[in-house]
């Protein structure tokens, strides 16, 4: 089976709910080159392609799995390790990536944490949008390490990623968080639910971009949003996420 076709369904909820459970240990990303293991560097610039085009946000590069890719291809499990959702750009990272570019005042001078983060582009959007502190976070190291080479792509001094899960744990207070496509599995939504209203209590603002997955139009939380934006697709990304048209940025109101 090619691997794009893996690729093409929403995520599984894989790991994420285990790290939950096990109390996974903090791995925190230093903002120094150095920090990236040189072997798994080249092993990610081999095997990826940095690429501006297919997206909502040309005017950022990325480290993705795209069709000139091996392992765009070849079979799943001859990936050496976790699963490579980080080198995907996910449609509601995009319309979030999108919001934030043309609405710079959303950002300016604000703290955003970056929930999910995956590849990095909304964080790196937060940032290019002036940002004053951004954390990313992604319960994945290698997500990891290839934030740290997209920031490099783009100009951007690499800021703090956190790979731990944080839904069961208090993190500083932040004005903004973004999340983009986490709502695939309904236990997950649940628990992003709840966690997300604990952190609108102490006044974040919080901001989430889906391309209308069953399991975010079903859930309750739909009735504590208000749609910002829609976004037509690029025809790359409607192909590679079945069929999806449009992707949308909502504002959460509990």
């Amino acid at each position: 089976m090619a691997f794009s076709l893996c690729w093409k369904a929403p995520r599984s909820p894989w790991s994420f709910l285990q790290a939950v459970n096990s109390g996974s240990p903090l791995f925190l990303w230093r903002t120094v080159g150095s920090c990236l293991d040189p072997k798994m560097k080249a092993y990610l610039e081999e095997n990826t392609e940095v690429t501006s085009s297919g997206s909502l946000t040309p005017e950022i590069q990325l480290r993705l799995l795209t069709p000139r890719c091996k392992f765009w291809w070849e079979r799943a499990d001859l990936w050496p390790y976790s699963d490579p959702y980080w080198a995907i750009y996910w449609p509601g990272g995009q319309a979030l990536s999108r919001y934030l570019l043309d609405n710079p005042a959303v950002v300016r001078g604000k703290s955003v944490l970056d929930l999910g983060s995956g590849c990095g582009a909304t964080a790196i959007a937060a940032k290019m949008s002036g940002a004053s502190k951004i954390l990313a976070n992604d319960i994945d190291p290698i997500a990891g390490m290839a934030i740290t080479l997209n920031c490099k792509l783009n100009g951007l001094n690499p800021f703090p990623v956190l790979t731990k899960n944080i839904l069961n744990t208090q993190q500083g207070k932040f004005d903004l968080i973004v999340l983009g496509d986490m709502f695939y599995d309904e236990d997950l939504a649940d628990s992003l639910h709840l966690w997300l209203q604990n952190y609108f209590t102490h006044g974040t603002r919080v901001l989430i971009g889906d391309p209308g997955r069953p399991q975010f139009s079903g859930h309750s939380i739909r009735h504590q949003l208000y749609q910002l934006v829609e976004y037509t697709l690029p025809e790359p990304t409607q192909q590679e996420n079945n069929g999806l048209t449009t992707s949308a940025v909502w504002d959460f109101h509990p």
